[in-house]
Order: C-alpha cells, then sequence, then structure tokens
C-alpha cells in the first residue's frame, strides 16, 4: 500500500501541473490551504468604503482589499472586483473540500448576499451596472475530466435574484454548429454595460475559444480560438486577454488586445508571461498582477493598451487591480448611514 505521504505529494503535484495546463492563477491558494492556513477572514473597517474614487486591489501582505492611497481597511478577499454601486469578494473557506464563499457588498461594504460553492477562487467580475456578477472557482472530481478537475463558473443577476450556479449548460455554437460536449468548461465572464451581453472563455477538445453569451436568450456562441480571461474595454469595442503563444509551462501567456469590429488583435508592451485577467483601469490603460519579483505573491502592474509604452509597476505586493469610479448621490447617502 502507498504510504499516505507519497499519496499526498503525488496529488500535490497533479494538482499544480493542471493548474499550469488551466491557467488558474490561484497556486498561492492551494499552497496556503496545503499549509493548512491562509490569511484569517476579517470584515472591512467601518471607515472602508468605495465613495472614494480610485484604485482599489487586494493587498498581498494581509489578504485585504486596500485604496491606492490607503491602508488595507478593506474585508479579506482572494479575488475582489468592484463596479456600479456594488462589489464582490470571493473568499476561500478553510477545510476540505474546498470551497468558496462569493460576498456580495454595497459601497459602504455591508454584505448584500453571500453564496457558498465548491471549488477555489479563480475569477470575479461585476458589470458595469453593479447588477450582474460572476465567479468562477476551481473545481475538484468532475467525473467527465481525466484528470479529475474543472472550472466552474456562476452567475448571479441582482434584478431578479436569480443565481446560475454553472453556465456549462449554456447552448453552446461552436465554428456554425450546435456543440455538445462533457469537456465544455467556462470562466473570465466579463459583461457589457447592457447587463444583457457577455464575454467569457470557454475550453473543449483542448482548445480555448473567445465565446460572446446572451443572457436574455440563453445562448453563446464562439468568435474565435486562442482567447483567455477576456476583458471588455470600458467603451465595449476591445477586448483584453491572454494568448498561449508557447508550449513552455514557466511562460505560456502574452497580453494582447482584440479589436471586436473586425477581431484583429496586437500585443501589449508586456513582454512577461501574464496569467492574469487583466482589468481596464481606464480607457487605454491595462492592470494587471505578475509573480512578485521580490519574494513570493504577486505585484500589481499597468501597460498601455495600444501596444506602445512600457509596463509600469503599480503597486508591489498587490492583485486584483479595479479602478472604482465616484459614488452616486444614493450610494453616498447608503454609506454615510449607521453601519
Amino acid at each position: 500500500m502507498t504510504p499516505p505521504a507519497v499519496v499526498k505529494a503525488r496529488s500535490t503535484v497533479l494538482v499544480l501541473a493542471v493548474l499550469v495546463l488551466l491557467g488558474g492563477s490561484i497556486g498561492y491558494v492551494l499552497h496556503a490551504r496545503e499549509r493548512g492556513g491562509g490569511h484569517r477572514l476579517v470584515a472591512a473597517e467601518a471607515s472602508f468604503t468605495l465613495n472614494e474614487p480610485g484604485l482599489y486591489y487586494r493587498d498581498g501582505a494581509t489578504g485585504r482589499v486596500a485604496r491606492t492611497p490607503g491602508a488595507p481597511d478593506g474585508p479579506s478577499c482572494e479575488r475582489f472586483y468592484a463596479a456600479g454601486e456594488r462589489a464582490l469578494c470571493l473568499r476561500a473557506l478553510p477545510g476540505t473540500p474546498a470551497r468558496t464563499q462569493a460576498v456580495v457588498y454595497d459601497r459602504a461594504f455591508t454584505e448584500l448576499r453571500t453564496v457558498t460553492v465548491p471549488g477555489i477562487p479563480n475569477r470575479a467580475r461585476v458589470s458595469p451596472s453593479g447588477q450582474v456578477l460572476s465567479w468562477t472557482t476551481f473545481a475538484v472530481g468532475d467525473s467527465y475530466a481525466a484528470s479529475g478537475f474543472s472550472t466552474r463558473t456562476s452567475i448571479l443577476d441582482l434584478r431578479t435574484g436569480y443565481l446560475v450556479k454553472s453556465i456549462e449548460e449554456i447552448p453552446l455554437t461552436l465554428g456554425g454548429a450546435r456543440h455538445h460536449a462533457a469537456d465544455v468548461n467556462y470562466w473570465g465572464v466579463n459583461f457589457a454595460a447592457d447587463d444583457k451581453h457577455f464575454y467569457a472563455t470557454v475550453a473543449t477538445g483542448g482548445r480555448t475559444h473567445l465565446v460572446e453569451g446572451d443572457l436574455d436568450a440563453w445562448s453563446a456562441r464562439t468568435l474565435r480560438e486562442n482567447v483567455e480571461c477576456p476583458s471588455l474595454s470600458p467603451d465595449g469595442t476591445r477586448i483584453a486577454f491572454k494568448k498561449k503563444v508557447s508550449d513552455d509551462p514557466a511562460a505560456p501567456w502574452r497580453l494582447y488586445v482584440l479589436d471586436l469590429a473586425d477581431l484583429r488583435e496586437h500585443p501589449t508592451a508586456e513582454s512577461h508571461s501574464v496569467d492574469d485577467q487583466a482589468a481596464w483601469l481606464d480607457d487605454s490603460t491595462l492592470g494587471y498582477a505578475l509573480p512578485a519579483r521580490q519574494g513570493k505573491g504577486s505585484d500589481l502592474w499597468s501597460v498601455p493598451a495600444d501596444g506602445s509604452g512600457e509596463p509600469r509597476l503599480l503597486v508591489p505586493g498587490a492583485s486584483s487591480p479595479v479602478t472604482v469610479a465616484p459614488a452616486t448621490a444614493s450610494a453616498s447617502a447608503s454609506a454615510a448611514a449607521p453601519r
């Protein structure tokens, strides 16, 4: 009989290998779980809100959301995103099997809804209005996958309260024909301003595709191959994405931008392999995480979206960047109310 220590070591190696193949960007979460620890789950300080416009991000040292400039006084999250009047925080819950807690907040960081799903935090996005949210977890144990691993993506519509626990069953058109396969995986959902259309990555048959989805019609169709973790520009005309350019597992991707009008693409000036869902910090700038050049964790970088310029270090020891717009009058009133 194989000793338990050997079985555990083999399992860890297998999980890490699959993460490289899927581009999960969650190795640090697995490392924390392997140690049986991770950051303590804490709430935001009463003074910390989203009503100050600027750059928000996850602070790697504390695991809490921070604002530039300012202390990391937000809630603890593994993934964070905000838009409109809502924020989404993904937390890795302690214990086994792996579980993720998706928490929806208003601008005052009052919890509005909490959903617990299987798997490890992967991606988080909120529609520009703040009304539709999506998250992806790295799941374990799906029988159809030869490796036993897959992603699972959920969509929550706050207008109706309806939760789609997994979008894998959405009718998919691939290459002009309906596609049915047991290995279909979605991740990296990103919403258009109409709260109806979305873009995401779908993987099937060993290939990845950019899909455009329609929530109202409940349908999705592929647009082109080799697009992962799409991020729609504020004007809705471009998609930032990671493109596989190499079979080297240490550096397989480059950060590209795709013009949706003609599906032409160009690389950004970032030459390092980017394993992240980039965020549009404004109409012309992308923010993303890279492995830290000193120590563990990641650093937050930016680069022009048009291919010009050069990468710039924004915040050491950070990830999950998002630019938060000024609060509306209703949001400011809500934040001023007692908590």
